[in-house]
């Protein structure tokens, strides 16, 4: 006995496994088996040779090559969070309630909306972030966009390795600079050249970033290199980075620039130029907008004549100015706006017989062109970061119509704060909520520094105790009580607590809204009192007593 099967021929051939599967799929009526022993049916001798085949290839197979270890982690020298801090962020990381939008959310605080808070407080701090918690970080980043500046700094160098071994991960890799390569070191000319000449674009604009931030001029030299060989695309962006750093040892470079084929290269470059008022550009900007703004004495008071430009010359274009303007738009007003926000806004006070801003801005113009010069003064100020002009054009923060004398939007208005100092800015921003409220305030509080100032916090509680007052149910103020959340101060907390109780609705309130707005402000104080833990947690722990001191009690 051979131990074979009664009747079976031991040696079918099978042929290839995929000629068996074909056999299979068409049928062994339209394609029989190679071979059939005698007293076999097709379909029969199909399967057995199926059978030997898989037995063939399971005992045939070779074990394949160990794959190669990977690299350990790297270390991260970084002290460790305080055991209480590494709870809260677990906590943190696990809560996927956040962003619940304008809909009722109860009283409990979104511990999701505070992440990005705690993870400022941490980077500051100088902590290294748990190993455990690193993949729950890493997911929570990829989910938003917003985290991941603050969440892969904290992650630190083993987010890029753990990035390496999960395909999930790989925008970490994306986001870091050179795309998670390591750049050379910016003192080795040699390797920052071969970077630079052989390296991938994301690299190469990691390597450009950092030289911009550190030696601005080599930065610059090094683009200069290769800029007659780049593409336009990434002529453009590498143009874009020369705003880090920007000065006017840039200048001979960027009028080079106001000669490239690209029209969008030309504009980055006159965007920039305009930027130094001391350039020859801003000079040739400022000579082309004041033959087209003067003052006019001839009426009853001193106003603003304006004579927009006839045409776009070559002079222009080649100075960025975009002749064809946009759907809607007239051709001279388009060509007279881009002039004068790229002209000094210097030039202004010596062409308008010495005023100051404040007098210029309050001046009549004629013929219906104040829309338009008051809209470019603000450009002008946004692109110089000039402040007294900014103040100038926000007015006063209780002007009629919530706006001021040439800030034509509240993104517009947001922009002109921005170029004011923190407190300014706060107690501006305070005066136009106490004059109008919120409805309109969700912008300006955006560009406000975090924690608000005291008298900006106030603003918005009274004026959310108005708004409950009013009959109104909070959720048409979500937006401004989430701001409030995050960037109220947590002291305000005490000062909160009076309107935890449901007040007495009016006639006229819609059903159940005092309760509601209990039950925001209740959120509300539960978020500050959480903030104000989660910093006490943030703290170092304290060293050890020195030997023979007293407790702070115990001294004298």
């Amino acid at each position: 006995m051979n131990g074979a099967p009664s009747g079976r021929d031991t040696a079918i051939p099978d042929g290839t496994w995929e000629e068996l599967v074909t056999t299979a799929l068409l049928g062994t009526d339209r394609r029989a088996p190679a071979h059939v022993p005698p007293g076999r049916t097709a379909p029969a001798a199909l399967l057995d040779a199926a059978a030997v085949a898989t037995v063939r290839r399971r005992a045939g197979l070779r074990p394949g090559r160990a794959a190669r270890r990977p690299e350990r982690a790297p270390a991260d020298p970084r002290p460790p969070l305080p055991a209480p801090a590494a709870r809260r962020l677990t906590t943190l990381l696990a809560d996927r309630s956040g962003g619940a939008g304008g809909g009722r959310r109860g009283s409990s605080p979104d511990l999701i909306e505070l992440l990005p808070q705690w993870l400022a407080a941490a980077n500051a701090h100088g902590y290294a972030a748990p190993p455990q918690a690193l993949p729950a970080l890493l997911d929570a980043a990829r989910g938003r966009t917003d985290l991941r500046p603050a969440a892969l700094a904290f992650a630190g160098p083993r987010a890029l390795w753990l990035a390496r071994l999960n395909p999930d991960w790989r925008f970490a890799l994306r986001a870091a600079p050179g795309g998670g390569a390591a750049l050379p070191d910016t003192e080795d000319a040699e390797a920052v050249r071969r970077l630079w000449q052989e390296g991938l674009f994301a690299e190469r604009a990691a390597l450009l970033g950092v030289l911009r931030a550190r030696t601005p001029e080599r930065g610059r030299e090094l683009l200069a290199s290769t800029w007659a060989t780049e593409r336009a695309e990434d002529r453009l962006m590498f143009l874009d980075s020369l705003r880090t750093g920007l000065s006017d040892a840039d200048e001979p470079f960027l009028e080079q620039a106001l000669g490239d084929r690209s029209r969008n290269v030309r504009a980055t470059a006159a965007d920039l130029l305009s930027a130094l008022p001391g350039s020859a550009f801003a000079a040739r900007m400022a000579v082309r907008a004041t033959a087209c703004v003067a003052l006019d004495r001839t009426g009853d008071g001193p106003a603003i004549v304006v004579e927009a430009p006839l045409e776009c010359d070559a002079g222009m274009e080649r100075d960025g100015v975009v002749a064809t303007p946009p759907a809607g738009r007239g051709e001279r007003s388009w060509w007279l706006g881009q002039l004068v926000e790229s002209a000094p806004l210097g030039t202004w006070p010596r062409r308008l017989g010495g005023r100051t801003p404040e007098e210029i801005v309050a001046l009549p113009v004629t013929d219906g062109w104040q829309g338009e010069l008051h809209a470019a003064w603000c450009r002008a100020a946004v692109r110089q970061r000039d402040a007294a002009w900014s103040r100038a054009l926000l007015g006063s923060p209780s002007a009629p119509e919530a706006g001021g004398p040439g800030a034509v939007s509240l993104a517009e208005r947001a922009k002109l704060l921005a170029a004011l100092g923190p407190d300014e800015r706060a107690a501006w921003v305070a005066g136009f909520i106490a004059t109008h409220g919120l409805s309109e305030a969700f912008q300006l509080l955006g560009v406000c520094a975090v924690p608000w100032a005291p008298p900006l916090g106030r603003a918005v509680v009274d004026a959310l105790d108005i708004a409950r007052d009013a009959g109104s149910y909070p959720w048409s103020f979500s937006g401004v009580m989430g701001l409030a959340e995050r960037c109220l101060d947590p002291a305000e907390a005490r000062r909160l607590e009076t309107l935890l109780a449901i007040s007495d609705e009016p006639a006229d309130a819609a059903p159940g809204a005092g309760g509601y707005w209990a039950e925001a402000f209740q959120r509300l104080v539960t978020t500050l009192r959480l903030r104000a833990e989660m910093t006490r947690e943030l703290l170092p722990p304290a060293g050890p007593r020195e030997e023979g001191a007293q407790p702070p009690d115990a001294a004298g």
